[in-house]
């Protein structure tokens, strides 16, 4: 936006101090407007990434949520096989420390805003509620825990490799043509597979859930920008309306109180976005 002062109009402007104050009046509000147009255009664009990364991460947390499912599915599916097997036949799993039960890991140490988030996701309140948790909570924070449960997951792989060592011996010293033996040793897989399935069910679980925190803190953040957006083309409209009034002042006999109502426009504009930048 671009003002033009005519010659006709600055030959009738008093050669005063006010004369000049009302002259660059318009030139005022139009870099004001300026500024706030940009804020506006910059704060949408910001609100379009959260949202198109908020996208993003649901994906993810989706592909988490399908991994759960799939193995509390496998995990049901390995213990019913198992009970059927105990019932129908004469078969005994066999003892091996590393297949007895699944390796042990630390618990994950969270923040306790981050508890009260995920508590707050897992039992399901209102949305305003778990907003309000959110917003205790800390980017970088969320953010750190999510590698930590990742990394818990892995760690939980990297420590499957002895059982999976001992269940490929006891494959190869499987006495070839023991039905009896091959039903045991298919017991203990089916016993040890339960127990997997279910201990990488909760790890996709954690994950999942902090996957889902990142998505409404993404969203929340859109919002926010959205918000910010609208409020700032509003003080936009303040400011250009401050132009217009302020080049019909220069024009007008009545200069105080067309000037007085353009200041007071562009003092609104700005009081406006300064408040929008600190509070909204």
């Amino acid at each position: 936006m671009k003002v033009t002062i005519p010659e006709e109009l600055k030959k009738d402007m008093p050669q005063t101090t006010w004369g000049k104050i009302l002259a660059a009046t318009p030139i005022v509000m139009t870099v004001i407007a300026t500024l706030l147009a940009g804020l506006a255009s910059s704060e949408m664009t910001r609100a379009q990434y959260d949202r198109a990364f908020g996208a993003q991460l649901q994906s993810k947390a989706g592909d988490q949520w399908g991994y759960f499912q799939a193995k509390k599915l496998r995990g049901a599916m390995q213990r019913n096989s198992l009970e059927l097997l105990q019932a129908t036949t004469d078969v005994h799993p066999l003892e091996n420390p590393a297949l007895d039960k699944i390796p042990s890991l630390a618990p994950l140490t969270l923040d306790p805003n981050l508890e009260t988030a995920l508590e707050a996701v897992e039992t399901e309140k209102p949305e305003t509620e778990i907003a309000g948790d959110l917003k205790q909570v800390d980017d970088k924070t969320l953010a750190a825990a999510l590698q930590a449960a990742r990394d818990q997951a892995r760690n939980f792989d990297a420590a499957l490799a002895p059982a999976n060592q001992a269940i490929a011996q006891l494959e190869k010293s499987l006495p070839a043509g023991d039905k009896s033996a091959a039903r045991n040793l298919a017991a203990t897989k089916m016993r040890f597979s339960g127990m997997r399935y279910d201990a990488e069910a909760a790890l996709n679980q954690n994950i999942g859930y902090l996957l889902e925190l990142q998505v409404r803190k993404a969203n929340l953040s859109a919002e926010r920008h959205h918000r910010r957006s609208q409020k700032f083309f509003f003080g936009m409209l303040a400011a250009q309306a401050g132009i217009i009034v302020s080049t019909f002042a220069m024009a007008a006999r009545q200069r105080n109180l067309l000037w007085t109502l353009a200041a007071a426009a562009g003092i609104a504009a700005v009081v406006f976005a300064i408040y929008v930048y600190l509070r909204v």
